[in-house]
């Protein structure tokens, strides 16, 4: 009797240490010949997980802890998607030289993954190469992709070992993929690539989209072609104001997202619209009240936030940052100190810069306009080193008037990231005390320009 108590506890035990235990992770793998890179980058195609595996002779492997969905893996110049799960174990084998018809993959909870190899290779070869598709006329260009959509649905149904959630996601995934493709080529692609300078789409050739949901969070965070029509619907809405409304674009930008009714939605555009432009806005006191009045997004907002800090700095009345010894077109060098005592309309630009070229006609005008007034009018080229002589020619080919200095470390230089320059032509201006008037000054182009100097009496 003793010795069958030990061995139904032995077998128990047994029974016990067989079944599998819960895990939280993925486990990648991998060999990639001929991969000249010493890494290769995982993201997560809603951007919540990004990172680099380290990749030694071809060989990588790496534990991953993240959310289940897609992921997106960079392997030198290929890429291919991924679905990583809790318990997955994914091993590549591919050729760099080769890697779309090489790679194959092995392991545990990989139909997903397979399914999706099949989809890419099944669009490459239905869409064929290039953009020659968009060639084609309305109806067989929406018959060509109603047939790509009508077999990855045939598969999906079919595939085995693939859950139901991500099967019920992906085919409304696969209907917005079809009617992106519409917007696509309605919205100009096949305009520009049948050269059609004239079309527009027939009557009823988006009518398939018209009453599209465009406000489904989740949808938004699965499908990057859902989230290129919503983003796309935003944008129109902000170009129809802008065409009819005075308020600044990054303002009416903001002030649009701002109104999205989905919360997920509303808090990945307006944080994308926020980290551009309230690099360029010259309100953004109402810039940054917009936004943090409507972002839930605590990570976000800090990031916003720890930029608005940054131009608090900046704001009207402050000590303008200074720079030294910068180099003079006419010789010598200049600091900015050695302006004090007149008003200084700095010009922040380089010669590759074509918006910045179109502002010098106006800038001349208006250097003409205030000659031998208070002020001095300093352009600061931000060129790179190998650059230079192409900024000292320029300089003389197009008679450039003021004072014409070049920045001692291009955009990584100290005033340019003191005023947090990351988009140029970049218009400052500085009172005769060294005092900041307006960080992000009006154009020469902008009439407000004018209106403002006359409004210091200069």
């Amino acid at each position: 009797m003793k010795n069958t108590i030990l061995s139904l506890s032995l077998l128990l035990g047994l029974v016990a240490c067989s079944k599998k235990v819960p895990v939280d992770y993925a486990i990648l793998t991998g060999e990639i010949e001929n991969l000249d890179a010493q890494e290769i980058t995982l993201i997560k195609l809603d951007q919540s997980f990004k990172k680099k595996i380290p990749v030694v002779n071809g060989v990588f492997s790496d534990t991953i802890n993240a959310n289940p969905g897609l992921y997106s893996l960079s392997v030198g110049k290929n890429n291919g998607t991924l679905y990583l799960n809790n318990g997955s174990r994914l091993n590549l084998i591919a050729d760099a030289k080769d890697f779309n018809n090489s790679l194959k993959i092995s392991g545990e909870d990989i139909e997903t993954t397979n399914y999706l190899l099949y989809k890419k290779k099944t669009i490459s070869e239905r869409k064929g190469k290039g953009l020659h598709v968009y060639t084609l006329e309305e109806p067989d260009f929406k018959n060509k992709f109603k047939e790509i959509h009508q077999t990855l649905n045939t598969k999906l149904d079919t595939a085995q070992g693939i859950s139901s959630e991500f099967k019920t996601l992906e085919k409304r995934n696969l209907n917005y993929e079809y009617l992106n493709e519409l917007q696509r080529y309605a919205g100009g692609y096949h305009r520009q690539w049948a050269n059609k300078k004239s079309y527009k789409p027939s009557e009823f050739f988006l009518a398939e989209s018209e009453d599209m949901d465009l406000d489904n969070g989740v949808d938004f965070q699965f499908s990057s072609d859902y989230k290129e029509m919503v983003n796309r619907h935003y944008t129109k809405q902000v170009n129809a104001l802008r065409r009819k409304d005075t308020v600044e674009y990054g303002l009416l930008g903001v002030t649009v997202y701002s109104s999205i009714p989905n919360q997920v939605i509303k808090n990945e555009l307006i944080f994308k619209k926020a980290e551009y432009d309230l690099y360029q806005t010259k309100d953004f006191e109402k810039f940054y009240e917009l936004f943090i009045n409507a972002s839930t997004n605590e990570e976000n907002n800090a990031k916003i936030t720890k930029i608005y800090n940054e131009f608090k700095k900046l704001d009207k009345g402050q000590p303008s940052p200074k720079f030294t010894n910068y180099e003079k077109h006419s010789g010598g060098t200049l600091s900015l100190g050695d302006l004090k005592g007149k008003y200084v309309y700095i010009d922040v630009w380089a010669t590759w810069c074509i918006p910045c070229i179109k502002e010098i006609p106006d800038l001349k005008r208006i250097e003409k306009a205030y000659h031998g007034k208070n002020i001095s009018f300093l352009s600061i080229s931000v060129d790179k080193s190998k650059d230079h002589d192409k900024w000292k020619k320029m300089v003389v080919d197009k008679d450039l008037g003021g004072i014409q200095v070049i920045a001692d470390n291009n955009f990584k230089s100290e005033f340019i990231s003191d005023y947090i320059i990351k988009s140029i032509p970049r218009f400052i201006l500085i009172d005769p005390n060294g005092v900041i008037v307006s960080q992000n000054a009006p154009k020469p182009s902008d009439p407000e320009l004018m209106n403002l100097l006359n409004e210091l009496d200069i």
